[in-house]
């Protein structure tokens, strides 16, 4: 069992939030809320427009060099004047999107329309692809690998969808490398969205898409949510369109990625999917062979790569974890030693960065929560599902009973 949430480390994530002020605005001023921008005398437009500076304000410490940040605060100002809005009076919080799964037709839900073919869509599956701390990567075929993998990658690349993740070294003296930088563009998909780009880096892990909004398409096909977790700062996107789901961590100065995606989506085949980690693995020269529980000798940098320019100068390493000491501090989270609690001890060893044994814990939590499976086929109505919930001699005990009630109708006739 792992430990409770409270005990576990608190993860601290200061970073700029501009692109969640701009997103609860928009989505206050939409028009399915009833607020215009050409209606200066709405009351509620100017009860939007003070949450909205109330928002800026709060994350201003953060956005100090961030020129988005500033260009919404010369915004706010502008509109007040034009709108005729005291900066004094009541403020409400923006209009949130909804955790709960909002109406989508048919044809923008990827799951209704694998139920609508009957048997036919029962054996469809879901397959999970992972990529966290030094990197770790759990492909679509479930095989788990270690790379080096510096620079810009491609994780996943077809007709729906592109992922790219960029890595970056981690501490001076080793080869260690961990994720900076995570993009996501969603492909415009005929009827349910248009195209939408997600951009992460080490700096911001927004709740919106890069043009402010949280959500695309029609119905709610394409959404974002962000939620608390004890494993880092997480963002999660539901694209029901193509039934998939991606979860954006960032645990320490580093990203994490998960997504779960039907099979039918993907091409396997080597000939025509091109370098995508998550299908085909890391190539073989990036490979680290093995998870060694051993001390990792640090390797030497070559002159002058003692930075990089989206982290600065790179760091020493933390602290010299012996064996002993990296698998207690994995144990702190992580109870199975499988092979996350394995790559807990080999970033610990290789970093020397506590933060990463969180990195681990926030993996396994993914695909707990995005593991691959069937499709559900599952109904309220389905006799099946109440028998499931039955054991073995209550279930022989209820057959009994039922031959028995028919053997006396019979004989009664």
């Amino acid at each position: 069992h792992l430990p409770p949430v409270s005990s576990l480390p608190t993860a601290h994530c200061q970073q700029c939030r501009i692109q969640r002020c701009n997103a609860e605005y928009v989505a206050s001023t939409s028009p399915s809320s009833g607020l215009q921008e050409d209606s200066p005398s709405d009351v509620d437009y100017c009860i939007a427009l003070r949450a909205y500076a109330l928002c800026t304000r709060r994350t201003a410490r953060s956005c100090r060099g961030d020129l988005v940040y500033h260009s919404a605060v010369f915004r706010i100002k502008e509109l007040f004047s034009q709108q005729n809005c005291s900066s004094d009076g009541p403020t409400s919080s923006a209009k949130a999107p909804s955790t709960s799964r909002p109406a989508v037709s048919e044809l923008c839900d990827y799951e209704s329309r694998v139920l609508a073919l009957g048997p036919a869509g029962q054996g469809k599956k879901y397959a999970h692809c992972g990529l966290f701390g030094d990197p770790h990567l759990r492909t679509f075929r479930d095989e788990f690998q270690t790379c080096k993998v510096e620079g810009a990658w491609p994780l996943i690349d077809n007709r729906y969808l592109s992922v790219q993740v960029t890595n970056v070294p981690v501490v001076l003296g080793s080869s260690a490398t961990a994720t900076s930088k995570i993009t996501v563009i969603f492909k415009s998909y005929h009827g349910c969205t248009e195209q939408k780009v997600y951009q992460a880096t080490t700096e911001d892990l927004p709740s919106a898409f890069q043009d402010g909004t949280r959500s695309g398409g029609e119905g709610g096909s394409l959404w974002i949510v962000e939620k608390g977790s004890s494993g880092g700062c997480l963002v999660k996107i539901q694209a029901r369109y193509i039934g998939t789901s991606i979860i954006v961590r960032q645990v320490g100065r580093y990203l994490t990625f998960a997504i779960r995606m039907p099979e039918d989506t993907l091409d396997f085949s080597e000939e025509n999917s091109g370098l995508q980690l998550c299908l085909h693995g890391c190539p073989r020269n990036e490979l680290i062979k093995e998870h060694m529980l051993g001390r990792q000798p640090l390797h030497p940098r070559l002159p002058g790569s003692g930075s990089n320019p989206e982290l600065g100068p790179l760091l020493p390493p933390h602290q010299i974890y012996t064996v002993e000491r990296a698998t207690a501090k994995c144990r702190e989270t992580l109870q199975v030693e499988d092979v996350y609690f394995q790559s807990c001890v080999f970033d610990l060893l290789t970093t020397g960065d506590p933060e990463f044994s969180m990195a681990a814990y926030g993996a396994l939590e993914d695909l707990k929560a995005l593991p691959p499976s069937k499709l559900k086929q599952n109904s309220p109505r389905t006799p099946r599902v109440q028998l499931n919930r039955v054991g073995p001699h209550m279930l022989a005990t209820a057959t009994h009973s039922l031959v028995t009630f028919l053997l006396l109708v019979l004989w009664l006739l």
